[in-house]
């Protein structure tokens, strides 16, 4: 059986093994095999009695928690087991936490450790207080639009005559009458005041990530980033098509407006604010947002792609945010900006994890048959791309029954389209298929 996020196997015991049973306590609990290799065969521990006693003690002395230390035997060689629990408080080692993060090891430090230990004691960064901070501190327009958002949507309980200070009791924003981190990040009038990361910088950009040629950044409380970054965006950023309708104008944008706004509001909800600002690339052919803070554990890029349940890292902030009709609470985020790309004939939009944080790339459509006679396509592979780019996928027989040409001709033309980027080959022969990038 072969390593997974839960098992280890180590020829011999060495202390510094501490560290994985540490990471496991903190995790979700795992098991070491002492005399095992690494793909699970067993080879034995000479001297097992020194360790079958040191072990424990270890554990308890340097972590202050028991495991299971068993000697087991396997045709006729013996090894140990240790089996390691998972603990619902942090666990340190000489001072230091680790963490069992799928199959590896790490250490926790700086904002990934204070998250950690706010996790572990029932907290998550936005539910704290901030005692620096009075209801001076919070911008009263951005609470009036709030409520004549809630009010559209029916989810907050009534708050008519109410006071502010009452209304962020109802939103639980206040404890023993002090603001919250969330009240901050909400309605502040200068959150970068009191969390200095907490803007979006913007970037436009021509041919590669050296190629910027000018920048904005936004600074403000969540209601008035999702609206100024938005006008910023349109704005400045991004090009209108323009249609006419007889007399009339019609300006829309290269990427739908609802897939933009989920983005935005995807990132200001699930960020670490403990972590780097909020950046948004503009390019040619794309837009990507990206915000510190990985996805929680259980879920994955893949999972995002489907009905999933919502775990958002600032409860907090995402309760208020559900209220005032901002976001769902069934994590249909990302279901929302892929469909909407689907609705408006753009690729499927690109969710990833990079440098620690999680991105969202929306692409352009250039697949127009304009676009395409720039690239020098013929007639038969224009009709074919704007014909079956809906479907997806192609076949050589498919071509060469529909435009009434050889096979031979079938597979140069989808050849030439492999070659320009815009098929993707899979298969040999009667099993060859091109798939639309």
């Amino acid at each position: 059986m072969p390593e997974h996020q839960n098992i280890e196997y180590k020829s011999s015991w060495h202390d510094d093994y501490l560290k994985w049973i540490c990471g496991f306590a903190n995790a979700q609990g795992g098991r070491i095999y002492i005399g095992k290799d690494d793909t699970g065969k067993v080879i034995g521990v000479e001297d097992y009695k020194r360790p079958m006693d040191e072990i424990p003690n270890k554990i308890k002395n340097l972590m202050g928690i028991t495991a299971e230390v068993n000697l087991l035997r396997e045709d006729g060689k013996r090894f140990i087991e240790i089996a390691v629990q998972s603990y619902s408080v942090p666990i340190s080692l000489r001072g230091r936490y680790y963490y069992r993060s799928g199959s590896v090891k790490q250490e926790l430090t700086g904002n990934s450790l204070n998250e950690f230990l706010l996790k572990r004691a029932g907290q998550t960064w936005d539910n704290v207080i901030e005692p620096r901070a009075t209801f001076a501190d919070i911008d009263e327009k951005s609470v009036k639009a709030y409520l004549v958002m809630s009010k559209e949507k029916g989810r907050l309980p009534d708050v008519e005559g109410l006071t502010t200070e009452e209304i962020f009791e109802k939103l639980r924003l206040l404890e023993n009458g002090q603001l919250k981190r969330a009240a901050i990040i909400l309605f502040g009038k200068d959150p970068c005041r009191f969390y200095p990361n907490v803007f979006m910088k913007m970037g436009r950009f021509v041919k590669d990530d050296a190629d910027l040629r000018f920048q904005e950044v936004e600074e403000g409380n969540i209601i008035i980033l999702l609206r100024n970054v938005l006008e910023q965006l349109i704005q400045k950023f991004l090009i209108r098509n323009i249609e006419f309708e007889g007399m009339y104008r019609i300006e829309t944008p290269e990427y739908p407006m609802p897939a933009l706004r989920e983005m935005l509001l995807n990132a200001m909800v699930h960020r670490n604010y403990m972590g780097s600002f909020t950046q948004i690339r503009v390019y040619d052919d794309k837009i990507l947002i990206w915000n510190d803070g990985g996805l929680p554990e259980g879920i994955n890029v893949e999972s995002l792609k489907r009905t999933h349940f919502s775990k958002p890292r600032n409860l907090l902030i995402a309760d208020v945010c559900f209220k005032g009709g901002l976001i769902d609470s069934w994590g249909r985020g990302t279901l929302r900006i892929i469909d909407t790309c689907k609705e408006a004939g753009l690729p499927d939009p690109e969710l990833a994890e990079r440098d620690g944080g999680f991105f969202v790339t929306l692409f352009k459509n250039n697949l127009t048959e304009e676009q395409l006679k720039k690239l020098g396509l013929n007639e038969r592979q224009i009709d074919a791309i704007l014909f079956y780019k809906t479907k997806g996928e192609i076949t050589s027989s498919e071509y060469a029954e529909k435009y009434s040409v050889s096979d031979r001709t079938a597979r140069t033309d989808l050849t030439e389209l492999v070659a320009k980027e815009l098929l993707i080959k899979q298969g040999d022969y009667k099993t060859t298929r091109f798939y639309f990038r």
